[in-house]
């Protein structure tokens, strides 16, 4: 069995991945998939500015150089289309800067509030390794908050063919149809395949 280290100090992302990853999780914290346990580290990782898929990659070979070892990174992005795609990787930047009512003030001259949320994981099997992606992404529109506001931007992003927010939905249901379990859906086939 091999170990891989899934870098997030987010406690709301390590428990959202463990339970889509496997529908379980252990005492410490750690997640069984194929061949592999998934175990967490928080570490501080310079975020480069680019691509998310850029971005993504930078922070795997990053990871793996620092642990010595195999690693997960995760980075979300939400788009808006009215912005061609932006605020993109940088979203938990305006987040922070403008937060949640600015993210949807942003949109307030805008007749097309829709948006994709994009999640992409990189996993690297150690330093000097290339990195595997996989993204999963989620079409929605931007909504004026709705629901708990304690994870990210999920109260402002109402996916399609729904009338509810992602913090508004059941975690059972979010966990199904979200850009993360689709990106996590591709992560798992791969770790089981090898």
């Amino acid at each position: 069995m091999s170990t891989v280290t899934f870098v997030t100090g987010n406690a709301n992302k390590l428990k959202e991945v463990i339970a889509i990853l496997s529908g379980s999780q252990s005492e410490g914290g750690e997640s069984k998939v194929g061949n592999f346990t998934i175990v967490n580290k928080s570490l501080d990782l310079d975020e480069l500015q680019g691509s998310i898929e850029e971005v993504t990659i930078h922070k795997a070979k990053s990871a793996a150089e620092i642990l010595g070892g195999p690693v997960l990174v995760e980075d979300t992005c939400l788009g808006f289309t009215a912005f061609n795609d932006l605020p993109g990787p940088y979203i938990k930047w305006f987040v922070k800067s403008v937060g949640l009512q600015g993210l949807v003030d942003m949109l307030y001259k805008f007749e097309d509030k829709s948006a994709k949320a994009i999640c992409t994981f990189g996993y690297c099997e150690g330093p000097g390794k290339p990195v595997q992606l996989f993204q999963g992404i989620t079409k929605g529109s931007i909504v004026e908050s709705r629901g708990p506001t304690n994870f990210g931007w999920d109260s402002i992003f109402q996916p399609d063919g729904f009338d509810k927010t992602y913090a508004e939905l059941d975690k059972e249901i979010k966990n199904s149809i979200s850009h993360r379990f689709r990106a996590l859906d591709k992560l798992r086939d791969f770790l089981v395949s090898q």
